[in-house]
């Protein structure tokens, strides 16, 4: 970004919306959910946009008002109300959830070319000589994150700009979905694939690891997963043309933009799948449902239609390939900026002589490409360690790697929200934009935040423990216990040197 530019007044409402839509809201989010919980899972993504999006979204604007020339993010947020050393761990637990992310998605790339070039997902029969198939990816997984690293170090970032075309592709995708969808509401008869038998249907899940009360709680992780990314959006208050009047209308029309399509696309999901039919056969995964279902939606109304049962699969292979081509792109896109965009903001955010002299190092084209590479060495780490020791196939693996990447994400919202009624209580930090003015509501709003997030984490933390899945277990806890301890070991050194240094 040109920051010659970054205090110009163009940021017009709609143009606000547009940025938090295209930031937060995912088409895949609405497979995964239908997959894990079928229709019930709507009431918890209504839960999670009215408790959790909503009042997120007006703190961030607050956040980013008062700190909008900080270059540190959330790490510049935290700091300035809470202190340095919760930053820290707090931000570094952030940047833990974008390592995750890389860890998660380097294995899940596979699955869209696979599906663009055999119509459908072929990943679980790769091997390589003795290795299984999810070991075989991990390998291509390792070598997909050493040529995204290499690529970036050499400041290739324009290869981002393939992610605008995923995302009109994505448009495209979405506006399909739909179309065909309503076309199959009458084409069926008004009958849905997924039996609506009653507000029940809406309550209890139709997968069973879920059914339990403590299964759909820990849902609202899911659910926080898929309304993530508003504290990016903090930052563009000081572009608006009129802050304190178009951000909270913005936010309010966004989560309403958002929250409906969510809805109502999980609604839709069960005009053409059924969740026992197509969700619970073998071979469907977190990682290829998306594409089991677009498959499923393209044969399903071939079938409606009239065609052939051949031609109907072919139907559905296209629209599988359609999607996979979409979502490579749009992985491929957001690849090369991961890979840098986090660790090159941590870095910046935190004190200049916190880290040694070859970390904070940028090359010549403006990249740390020393951290990148230690950062790539440690996903790398990771992805061995998970792919090989995590479990046994396809399936559990990236169950596994979802649990990761939810929790992992959701950690920093503790932080961020927790912080915000000291942040709000100071009257030394000057506040352009003030959402919260009434104390009793922002103390009520912060708490209750808080505590649906906590909730949430724990209960996802608890379940496979009481249902005795110890590997996801381990994986779920080890990744936000792990990097906090790791944040305080490091800056409890970074506190040592410092005061040796004054004496």
């Amino acid at each position: 970004m040109n920051e010659g530019n970054s205090t110009k007044k163009t940021i017009t409402m709609f143009g606000l919306i547009m940025m938090i839509f295209t930031s937060v809201y995912g088409f895949a989010n609405t497979t995964v959910a239908y997959a894990q919980m079928g229709l019930a899972s709507i009431i918890w993504y209504l839960f999670a946009a009215v408790f959790f999006f909503l009042p997120v979204g007006f703190m961030m604007a607050e956040y980013g008002s008062a700190f909008h020339e900080a270059k540190g993010g959330i790490y510049s947020w935290i700091e300035g109300a809470v202190g340095a050393k919760l930053a820290f761990t707090g931000t570094f637990i952030w940047l833990a959830s974008w390592e995750v992310w890389l860890v998660s998605t380097s294995s899940k790339v596979w699955i869209p070319m696979s599906t663009f070039f055999a119509g459908h997902d072929t990943t679980q029969t790769w091997h390589l000589g003795s290795l299984s198939s999810t070991q075989t990816i991990g390998l291509l997984a390792v070598l997909w994150i050493l040529f995204v690293t290499f690529t970036a170090t050499r400041g290739m970032d324009k290869i981002s700009k393939i992610s605008s075309l995923g995302g009109t592709m994505m448009i495209a995708l979405n506006i399909l979905f739909f179309v065909l969808s309503i076309a199959m509401i009458f084409l069926s008869g008004f009958h849905m694939a997924e039996p609506v038998t009653g507000v029940n249907t809406f309550i209890k899940s139709a997968n069973p690891v879920f059914a339990s009360p403590l299964g759909m709680v820990s849902f609202i992780v899911y659910a926080i997963f898929a309304y993530g990314g508003l504290e990016s959006m903090g930052g563009v208050t000081d572009s608006m043309k009129n802050p304190k009047r178009d951000f909270p209308r913005g936010i309010l029309i966004s989560a309403g933009i958002i929250a409906v399509p969510y809805s109502l696309t999980i609604l839709f999901w069960g005009i053409s799948a059924n969740w026992h039919s197509v969700i619970g056969k073998e071979g469907v995964n977190l990682g290829n449902i998306t594409y089991v279902m677009m498959s499923n939606l393209g044969y399903t109304f071939g079938t409606h239609i009239g065609m052939s049962s051949s031609a109907a699969i072919t139907l559905g292979e296209w629209l599988a390939r359609f999607t996979g081509l979409d979502m490579f792109i749009l992985y491929m896109g957001s690849f090369f900026v991961l890979i840098y965009s986090p660790l090159k903001s941590f870095i910046l955010g935190t004190p200049k002589d916190f880290w040694p002299e070859r970390v904070t190092k940028l090359n010549k084209k403006g990249m740390p490409s020393n951290a990148m590479w230690m950062q790539a060495a440690f996903v790398i780490v990771i992805i061995l360690a998970v792919d090989f020791f995590g479990g046994r196939n396809s399936k559990n693996l990236y169950q596994i790697l979802t649990l990761m990447a939810n929790v992992s994400t959701s950690v920093p919202y503790l932080f961020l929200v927790g912080a915000y009624p000291f942040f709000n209580l100071n009257n030394d930090i000057e506040k352009p934009y003030v959402f919260f003015k009434n104390k009793k509501m922002m103390w009520a709003t912060s708490i209750l935040v808080f505590l649906v997030v906590l909730f949430a984490i724990i209960f996802t933390l608890i379940e496979p423990i009481i249902e005795h899945a110890w590997m996801d277990a381990f994986w779920t806890i080890i990744g936000p216990v792990a990097f906090g301890a790791i944040a305080l070991i490091l800056y409890g050194n970074y506190a040592r040197r410092t005061r040796n240094k004054n004496l």
